[in-house]
């Protein structure tokens, strides 16, 4: 668990004035530790490429960032704040390899930032009703495929995903352009204290921070990084969702668009990017699917699956009378399996040790997953 020093030196260091996620990367890189930048000598700072005497003097007098990082982390206790670094082992495995990916982000609710499968779901703050019909019929073909589903919290067909995600208790999570103090529009807020029971809210801004104009692109490249594919569902030639396309396809993630008539300017961008090969067409949620190779496996059978190609063919007979049930008490597998108590030990602590099953009150066994 880490320290509130520690928790302090993290959010302090993303407060320094010039020191954006790339040179953050290349001042941890040389200096080995967080701890260590803010301790060492402006002449070594200022050797590091990318850096220079401005960055360097800013590090020197970092000792405002210091009191609004421990600022901050007390609205976080009070508010139930968390936030994850770039460094810690739940940081989103899908955003952490970009350059740009924020060093720190804060969520609240029930937020899985790695979930099973992932689909950003974007497009017009002025849709149609077909736009809308279309958010809600794809969210209920995909819900039985452990997906979660990310937006922007925006106007048009984000809350309307962020909406029916709610109601058909879909994991939903909204990325903001905001902190967490300021959740924009003031509209949806309402719904943003809804998602947190299976999902929530997050951003990379301290709590207080407005919703500038200058970060919602800033946004974008979070939904796109935190996705398996982004889904445009109706959006004109320019806008947010033209430029968080751009951005999945940078990041070489899927990128799908639903078509629309050569009338309708709500589908103007959606058309754009099929034809000119920057998505695929996807008429339906099952195409979704179709185009993502997904099927219906859980995680826990997932799990299993890849436990059963582990094992020999004595555990994986015991394995499967065993999950067949759910648990089985001893005697019971042995009469089933028709093995010796010699032969039953053994196969039983070999999938103990691969962590397949484990061994409950009353010589019970339970499989794991």
């Amino acid at each position: 668990m880490k320290t509130r020093k520690t928790k302090i030196e993290e959010i302090a260091f993303t407060m320094i004035p010039l020191v954006g996620p790339i040179i953050a990367r290349q001042l941890i890189s040389y200096c080995g530790s967080i701890e260590t930048v803010f301790g060492e000598q402006k002449r070594f700072l200022k050797s590091i490429p990318g850096v220079g005497e401005e960055i360097a003097n800013q590090i020197a007098k970092s000792k405002a960032c210091f009191i609004a990082a421990e600022e901050e982390l007390d609205i976080m206790e009070k508010k139930g704040i968390q936030y994850t670094f770039y460094t810690d082992d739940q940081y989103p495995s899908r955003l952490k390899h970009f350059a740009d990916a924020p060093l720190l982000l804060f969520t609240k609710g029930n937020v899985d930032l790695n979930p099973e499968r992932s689909v950003a779901i974007v497009g017009t703050r002025k849709p149609t009703i077909y736009g809308k019909t279309l958010t809600e019929e794809i969210i209920e073909a995909i819900a039985p495929y452990d997906v979660s589903i990310i937006s922007g919290l925006a106007y048009g067909i984000d809350i309307a995903a962020h909406r029916h995600c709610v109601a058909i208790d879909v994991p939903t999570i909204g990325v903001m352009g905001s902190g967490m103090g300021v959740i924009y529009p003031d509209a949806h807020v309402p719904i943003a204290e809804k998602m947190m029971a299976k999902g929530g809210i997050i951003t990379e801004f301290s709590y207080e921070t407005g919703p500038d104009a200058v970060n919602f692109p800033m946004r974008n490249r979070i939904v796109a990084g935190l996705c398996d594919v982004l889904v445009v569902i109706e959006s004109g030639v320019t806008g947010g969702s033209m430029i968080t396309a751009a951005i999945a396809n940078d990041y070489n993630k899927d990128v799908a668009a639903i078509p629309g008539r050569k009338i309708d300017k709500s589908s103007a961008g959606c058309n754009h990017l099929i034809k000119n090969q920057q998505a695929h067409l996807i008429e339906s949620g099952e195409d979704l699917l179709h185009l993502m190779s997904w099927d219906r496996k859980t995680k826990q059978q997932t799990f299993q699956a890849d436990l059963f190609t582990e094992m020999d063919e004595n555990e994986q007979k015991i394995y499967s009378l065993i999950v067949d049930r759910g648990e089985k008490d001893i005697d019971t597998l042995a009469f089933e399996s028709k093995s010796t108590p010699g032969e039953l030990a053994a196969i039983l602590l070999n999938l103990e040790f691969k962590g397949a099953i484990k061994s409950l009150p009353g010589k019970k066994y339970a499989a794991m997953g």
